[in-house]
């Protein structure tokens, strides 16, 4: 990984003369008061390798005669200079390859030397982000517009289903009412035949009568009519073993009533009413059912997408223990960006920032005072542990600091020059003679 190894600014904002020489690993703190020129040299940084846009509005220092200079020793070696009326950016390697913006582009994170981009983004750029470099973003994002469409149509389904039972709660039922709608027009025809089989119960008994009548005349015929006994005889044989036949017949006859049959007829309307409350009411619980069935169905296919995605973060090449996402924004430990520890945040945002560019081993951070010491040296550990540069400014003046920036220059370099005058000869090598406290933390 490239780090800083050496950097010296000149007015640039309210830096005069700064030599500073970072720590490879862990944080260097550049401390001081309020306006000594603290945050100038991480601007400084920024510009020098960033390009001119992050150039700062007013460069040059305020009353200065001499432009900005700036000089950047990388770790692999480059030199990166920007001085001159125009500071023009000059990119010197040892190893005699010619390139200039392009050449650091290709190593330098934007986010490294820009972190509040990061810091500042939205939960979900922030997801995005590590989504697009670790390679899944695509898969999850469709893994989840899947897991809302089924979610939309469970949903919907819970809706329906909640509405199904609803109704049959609320509708009456009649335990006594039959299961099928009653048709009038078989009542009708079931009293019909009733009727017709009265009918010709009542005409047997006509025809009895009549039977009973005849016997009686004939047997006064039989006494008028002596001559003609024998003929009479025989047809009172026949007419005593007609009636003794025919009051078998009608001995056990009972006739039927329709008096059931009226009232249904008459009550049709209230028992269909009836029944057909009984059929909503048993297809509307019938329905529910089923929707429930439907439902967890569909929360058995949400909770497979949702353990695809879990699989798909899980076999991901994360670039920190711990860290994931889910509904589309950033969990490290379990917690959101929001519920992180400033130092859980700083090693998300630095460990992914590492990811964007493996190549490039350092960040600047700007305004560590928000930072308790614990929380610091804790965040520095794992800096070191990491093997990554942390070039950071704080409101401080104490031993947590690196160096500390007074007016302008690094307390203990007071009135250092960087540039040659006009008509000055260099004698020396410059980073030899000149007295450094590297940054230890």
């Amino acid at each position: 990984m490239i780090k800083i190894a050496k950097l010296e600014i000149e007015n640039v904002k309210r830096v005069k003369a700064v030599k500073i020489e970072p720590t490879s690993t862990g944080l260097t703190i550049v401390g001081g008061n309020n306006k000594q020129g603290k945050t100038s040299v991480l601007d400084s940084i920024a510009w020098a390798l960033g390009g001119n846009k992050y150039r700062p509005s007013q460069a040059e220092r305020e009353g200065s005669a001499v432009p900005p200079y700036l000089h950047l020793v990388l770790t692999n070696g480059l030199i990166v200079e920007r001085k001159g009326k125009n500071s023009d950016l000059k990119v010197i390697d040892p190893n005699g390859q010619k390139g200039g913006q392009q050449l650091l582009d290709s190593f330098v994170e934007e986010l490294a030397i820009n972190l509040p981009k990061f810091m500042l983004a939205s939960n979900k750029e922030k997801a995005n982000i590590l989504l697009r470099i670790i390679g899944v973003g695509q898969q999850l994002h469709d893994f989840e517009v899947k897991e809302q469409e089924i979610y939309n149509r469970r949903h919907t389904i819970g809706q329906i289903a909640d509405q199904k039972a609803k109704f049959a709660k609320e509708q009456l039922y009649f335990p006594d009412a039959p299961k099928e709608p009653i048709s009038a027009s078989e009542l009708i025809k079931q009293q019909q035949d009733i009727l017709a089989r009265n009918g010709e119960k009542q005409r047997l008994r006509q025809r009895a009568l009549q039977i009973r009548t005849a016997h009686a005349a004939q047997i006064q015929e039989v006494g008028r009519l002596q001559s003609m006994l024998f003929e009479a005889q025989i047809k009172l044989d026949a007419l005593t073993a007609d009636m003794e036949t025919s009051q078998r017949d009608v001995l056990d006859l009972n006739d039927e009533s329709t008096e059931e049959l009226e009232s249904n007829i008459r009550q049709i309307d209230e028992i269909n009413r009836k029944v057909r409350a009984n059929l909503d009411k048993d297809k509307a619980e019938a329905d529910a059912s089923d929707y429930r069935v439907q439902y967890d169905q569909l929360t058995a296919e949400i909770n497979a997408v949702r353990q695809q995605k879990t699989d798909l973060l899980t076999n991901a090449n994360l670039p920190l223990e711990g860290l994931s996402v889910a509904d589309g924004e950033l969990i490290y430990h379990g917690q959101k960006w929001d519920n992180m520890s400033g130092s859980d945040q700083l090693k998300v945002a630095t460990a992914i920032v590492r990811k964007l560019k493996p190549d490039c081993g350092f960040i600047l951070l700007d305004k560590l005072e928000q930072m308790d010491l614990k929380t610091l040296t804790e965040f520095g550990q794992w800096l070191e542990q990491e093997g990554l540069q942390a070039i950071a400014t704080r409101v401080s003046t104490g031993e947590e600091c690196s160096i500390i920036i007074e007016d302008g220059y690094v307390a203990g370099q007071e009135g250092i020059q960087l540039q040659q005058s006009p008509g000055e000869i260099e004698t020396g090598e410059g980073w030899g003679t000149t007295t450094w406290k590297a940054g230890e933390f």
